[in-house]
């Protein structure tokens, strides 16, 4: 029996074509460079009703196609990091170039590859289907790699003010490891950043009983800090871990004993912790030191879990049936914009290109998975939105 994705007119060119068009843009965070204009223009045809969301320098939309219930979102960024020196590149880094059959180009894998691939599956499938049981919609922003205060979490807000649900999200992050659809990510770690400030008594160094030095003062407290055990982790989650990012301190001399010491850490946690949790037993340790000190704080995100449900068997099952493979559940990582998106209270899980390359010189992605990328996504819409038409 022919398998219904293997249509004859599918072009394995179509994702390749708007993947190096998407590159072509120099979109470094948080400009989009008309990346979204692209896209809006292909959502356009397709019939989504469009909402332009900018904020703060920041382009957004969101875009919808269909009406009722389930509601599966696509979500991603056309914002990328800067490329670095130019000519440490084999080519240059928004000129897309192939060779030894992979795409080079600075946010190939991360995540312009992606977004390709969720446009066109998302076109194949409603030339299937026109009429899908539920809707489509899309959720994007060019203020994902920098300092992500316009981007997601405008569109979420929006989303709350107008009372719009979504079930079900695949965000479009390169989450596999070694080949495409290895990982599929059903959750992130919380990110919580501390700068702590030790304060002393300014002096010269022949002289220290006039004065006090906060990095000898700081120094068992930060024994302590690092050989502090939060939690043995969880059968998703491993433990919450804690480091030290940077410690500053010195007048520029070196015969000043420093008036101040100042340091970064940043803690990613599981669900087995709390922001709040987490602040006061850092401060607890502060205190039992016996430290001068200040500490301030900076929530990156809290960590979310989807638990295994029809959003991460539907996933699991396309890439299966589509590239042959097992897909393990995993929440390692950093952090994504799925953070804003998943307190709306949706399924949510991250699947995308093979990560090995994100953030380097000659970032590239397979040309052989763009397409399979797409063929994935659209086995997930037919299977939560096709499905849903028939008769349970």
């Amino acid at each position: 029996m022919a398998n219904p994705l293997q249509t004859p007119e599918r072009d394995d060119r179509t994702v390749l074509n708007l993947t190096q068009e998407l590159i072509r843009r120099p979109s470094v965070t948080p400009e989009d460079a008309g990346c979204q204009t692209l896209l809006i223009e292909r959502l356009q045809r397709l019939g989504f009703s469009v909402t332009r969301l900018d904020a703060g320098g920041v382009r957004n939309f969101y875009a919808e196609f269909g009406s009722g219930a389930p509601c599966l979102a696509f979500a991603g960024h056309t914002d990328v990091v800067p490329p670095g020196e130019p000519a440490a590149w084999r080519s240059p880094p928004f000129e897309p170039s192939i060779r030894d059959g992979l795409l080079f180009g600075r946010g190939a894998a991360d995540m312009k590859a992606s977004l390709a691939a969720m446009i066109v599956a998302t076109e194949r499938f409603l030339a299937r289907v026109p009429k899908p049981a539920g809707r489509i919609a899309f959720l994007v922003t060019s203020d994902e790699e920098g300092e992500a205060r316009h981007g997601t979490r405008h569109i979420v807000e929006h989303l709350r003010r107008r009372g719009i649900g979504l079930d079900y999200c695949i965000v479009g992050e390169p989450s596999s490891s070694e080949v495409l659809g290895d990982t599929l990510r059903n959750g992130r770690r919380g990110s919580l950043t501390g700068t702590l400030s030790v304060y002393g008594v300014q002096g010269h160094v022949a002289y220290p009983d006039a004065a006090r030095n906060p990095i000898h003062e700081a120094a068992p407290f930060l024994k302590a800090l690092c050989e502090e055990v939060f939690d043995p982790g969880n059968a998703h989650y491993p433990p919450t871990s804690l480091q030290v990012a940077n410690i500053r301190a010195g007048a520029g001399a070196v015969n000043v004993i420093p008036g101040e010491l100042a340091m970064d850490f940043n803690i990613r946690y599981s669900t087995e912790q709390t922001a709040d949790g987490l602040k006061a037993r850092i401060a607890g340790l502060v205190e039992r030191h016996g430290l001068d000190a200040t500490l301030h704080w900076h929530l990156s995100g809290e960590p979310f879990l989807t638990k295994p449900g029809r959003l991460t068997a539907c996933v699991r099952r396309a890439v299966s049936d589509e590239l042959g493979i097992d897909c393990a559940l995993s929440t390692a990582g950093g952090t994504s914009d799925g953070r804003f998106i998943a307190p709306l209270g949706c399924e949510l899980v991250e699947l995308g290109p093979v990560n090995a390359t994100i953030h380097k010189i000659d970032e590239c992605v397979a040309v052989a998975d763009l397409d399979r990328l797409a063929r994935v996504y659209e086995r997930i819409l037919a299977g939560l939105l096709k499905a849903a038409a028939q008769p349970q």
